[in-house]
């Protein structure tokens, strides 16, 4: 027998079972997005390194030490996306969609970056992003977390605090940073080897540092709030009274400042506690100058990513996900005569009720392992043909689930039947 081969360290199968918890995730993004009025882009998943180099930022963990980058057949430096906004913007410009224009947009898939495999870490990673391109007040950056509240709220999630904060403008991190050099320099012995080479190149980073050694250094570093400009305080306090206004609750965090050097003025993240150390399940911010840096006329700009498996966990340990795959009637079909019956008519049925999940046995089986199979589906209900049924034209209706016994009901009156049993598969 030849050696299995197994799937790539970190990148990992969704089996049945496992996919209905992230096919109910996708489903409400979509409702929710159409809901906001965004609508849908689909991007490539191999990219020129460029753009994420003149994006993300040539000093961040991404570009230094993750991506999946390689020379294409014709010499070409490519690379498999790392995060998603960097290419919604590359599209909107490559297909003329921001000139005189504004655009609300989503995507989901997968991203890739060549990490330490861990629980809500992994090399291959699902998000679902939502960018909006063109939109300069706070009123968008209130409506993207609105949008993220609204997700958790039809999911039933608990437990997630939103943290939010400002890094201001270009112009007003400067001086900010010019003070976090200085304050880093003076405790130069205490840094650890990635905080040395960000010191110069991005000192900001070293707040996003997840070094428990670097805990107390940042504790004390000076804070961006206290140098904010003008228009990126007011920015942030109207964005603050807008989310007070519809019920959502937040922390001001001087600390976060993600870890993408595109954003400008508002950041933000959903945390939970339940997650352990990948304790962020929603991140975003807004990216003002990205659009001009990546050869479109500049217009201001924000968006968030969402972990899928992160979220999906998260459902899985709150118990809000049941296996939606599960049929709601299985057909045992004994007989040559009951198998040709038994297609036709779940066909019929399908036609009938398309909102029940209907699933007939294949592949033959005495009567004893078929019943066994149905019951192992999960399925509230069996429908029974045999030849003897066939002939006068009925079938067996049996719960699987409940106590009532079996009862024969005419072919011709099945789907009315199945309607009336299962009320809440069929509405």
């Amino acid at each position: 027998m030849s050696e299995i081969i197994q799937a790539i360290r970190g990148i990992n199968d969704v089996v049945p079972g496992e996919s209905a918890a992230w096919q109910l995730l996708e489903r409400v993004a979509r409702e929710t997005f159409a809901a906001y009025g965004y609508r849908e882009v689909r991007l490539p998943l191999l990219e020129r390194t460029e753009l994420f180099k003149r994006s993300i930022g040539e000093f961040t963990d991404i570009v230094e030490k993750e991506m999946y980058t390689f020379l294409d057949r014709g010499g070409d430096s490519v690379t498999l996306r790392p995060e998603a906004t960097a290419g919604i913007v590359r599209a909107c410009i490559s297909n003329g969609l921001l000139h005189n224009q504004r655009q609300k947009v989503w995507c989901m898939g997968p991203m890739f970056r060549y990490e330490r495999p861990q629980k809500g870490r992994y090399r291959q990673f699902h998000q679902i992003d939502v960018e909006a391109l063109g939109f300069a007040g706070p009123d968008v950056d209130a409506e993207l977390i609105m949008m993220t509240a609204r997700i958790w709220r039809r999911l039933g999630l608990r437990g997630l605090k939103l943290n939010l904060n400002s890094l201001g403008t270009p112009e007003s991190r400067r001086g900010y940073r010019a003070r976090l050099v200085e304050y880093f320099q003076s405790h130069f012995d205490v840094l650890d080897e990635d905080s040395r080479r960000r010191l110069e190149g991005n000192p900001l980073r070293i707040l996003d540092s997840k070094n428990p050694a670097m805990a107390a250094v940042i504790a004390t570093a000076p804070l961006i709030t206290d140098h904010l400009d003008p228009e990126s305080a007011e920015h942030l306090r109207t964005l603050c009274l807008q989310l007070d206004a519809v019920g959502i609750e937040y922390t001001i965090n001087p600390r976060l400042v993600r870890g993408l050097d595109y954003y400008s003025r508002t950041v933000f993240e959903w945390v939970t506690t339940d997650l352990g150390s990948q304790d962020a399940v929603c991140s975003g911010g807004r990216y003002d100058g990205l659009i001009a840096q990546l050869g479109g006329e500049s217009a201001p700009a924000i968006g968030w990513a969402l972990g899928e498996e992160r979220i999906v966990e998260l459902m899985r340990l709150q118990q809000l996900v049941t296996d939606a795959e599960q049929p709601d009637v299985y057909f045992v079909l004994a007989g040559e005569a009951a198998e040709i019956e038994g297609l036709r008519l779940a066909e019929r049925l399908r036609d009938a009720l398309p909102e029940l999940r209907i699933e007939t046995n294949c592949g033959g089986g005495s009567f004893k392992s078929q019943m066994k199979r149905a019951d192992r589906s999960g399925a509230r209900f069996a429908v029974i043909l045999g030849e003897d049924e066939v002939a006068r034209q009925v079938a067996g209706l049996k719960s699987l689930r409940g106590t009532e016994g079996q009862r024969e009901v005419l072919l011709t009156e099945l789907a009315a039947q199945l309607r009336a049993a299962a009320p809440s598969a069929a509405t």
